[in-house]
């Protein structure tokens, strides 16, 4: 989590997909589905928490897959 007046990282669905090796729209898929949150930005367009897509290679890394 960020502390008060620290701007969280966010990243473009093609970041998210170049980290993973896939394409965009898997991404967008996968937001659709739950699996990860976006943030909608003010023209509409998906932005993603910088810390929970590495949470998530962290828990990859170690075994640990969330469904």
């Amino acid at each position: 989590m960020s502390r008060p007046g620290e701007q969280e990282v966010l990243l473009t669905p093609a970041e998210v997909a170049k980290i993973f090796r896939v394409d965009p729209k898997t991404v967008t898929r996968w937001a659709k589905a739950g699996k990860i949150t976006a943030v909608r930005t003010l023209g509409g367009h998906r932005r993603y928490r910088q810390s929970e897509i590495q949470a998530i290679i962290k828990n990859q890394s170690t075994g640990r897959m969330s469904s």
